[in-house]
């Protein structure tokens, strides 16, 4: 329905006149009669009596004009949910418990006068083609996967180098250990059925390996965190890689171990993804936000894939 004929209709319904409703509208009097006649077509009823002194809305125009205020400020709500700084910040955090939440959380604390919209995607290109869209204002991702550089108008920035921890139930051969390095991960099973084939995290992973040698295993469903964590417990010869800033829970008695892992630390690079064309007046203060909490980037001592963006 064409929104312009139904505040036509409203506006000749309060002026009761084609004439005062033309003038109020900045329009001439025969687009008024234009819009009405279009109208009263598509709904099939007419919605005006002429009357020495201008116009009243039959008994279908009174039906209808409550309805039409609503359709009215419906519409107008529509438009102020997405113009520019009237929408919440969208931002895409991949999942709840990483690092990316954790830096939004942060954000919120330094700035509750910003509307947020938090919504975790998959993988990169979901991310990207909804920064293209405009579905969302920014996402946080490793970048850019070999073969795979991002598209034209899409920036990006590196925020924080994130490092691995060995996580070990108690009987584990390492769960001893105050740290170990990755040549002490060689012929170690390491069990992550998270990783799925063409995403930025298993790339990652594929790179590690193939520097290192190590032996990650992705097999069997992913059945989230919480199983992850039980089978580490009772499974001696497995072990699984986290993060440090990875937000983990597990029952008392599973006696689980976080060791963080030296030489060279293997780092999680996390970037933030934006348009370089996109207005929104908080993702200016999002980027000045990250840039004064990021880590340091580079570190001596630090491990990362070839094909992050050094920024």
């Amino acid at each position: 329905m064409d929104l312009e004929a139904v505040r036509t209709f409203v506006a000749v319904a309060e002026a009761g006149q084609f004439q005062k409703a033309a003038a109020d509208l900045s329009i001439t009097q025969q687009a008024v009669s234009k819009r009405i006649a279009t109208l009263e077509r598509t709904l099939g009823v007419r919605l005006f009596t002429r009357t020495p002194r201008g116009a009243e809305p039959t008994i279908d125009g009174q039906a209808f004009l409550p309805h039409a205020r609503e359709l009215l400020r419906v519409g107008e709500r529509a438009v102020a949910s997405v113009r520019t700084g009237r929408h919440p910040l969208r931002v895409d955090v991949i999942a709840s418990r990483v690092a990316p939440s954790g830096l939004m959380r942060g954000f919120h604390r330094a700035h509750p006068e910003i509307d947020l919209d938090v919504v975790m995607l998959f993988d990169v290109e979901t991310a990207v083609a909804a920064i293209r869209s405009g579905a969302i204002d920014a996402s946080f991702r490793a970048v850019a996967m070999p073969g795979r550089p991002l598209p034209e108008g899409i920036e990006s920035v590196r925020v924080l180098d994130e490092p691995h921890q060995l996580l070990t139930g108690p009987a584990h051969a390492l769960a001893r250990a105050r740290s170990v390095t990755v040549a002490q991960l060689a012929g170690h099973r390491i069990w992550m059925p998270g990783l799925v084939p063409g995403t930025e995290w298993t790339a990652y992973y594929d790179d590690l390996v193939a520097e290192f040698g190590l032996t990650i295993e992705a097999t069997g469903p992913n059945f989230g965190s919480d199983t992850l964590l039980d089978t580490i417990a009772d499974t001696p010869a497995l072990a699984t890689f986290t993060t440090e800033q990875t937000r983990l829970v597990w029952p008392a008695g599973h006696g689980l171990r976080r060791i963080p892992v030296t030489d060279p630390t293997p780092v999680y690079p996390h970037s933030l993804l934006w348009h370089r064309d996109n207005p929104h007046p908080a993702l200016a203060t999002l980027r000045s936000h990250l840039a004064a909490t990021a880590a340091d980037r580079d570190a001596a001592g630090t491990w990362r894939p070839c094909w992050v963006i050094p920024r």
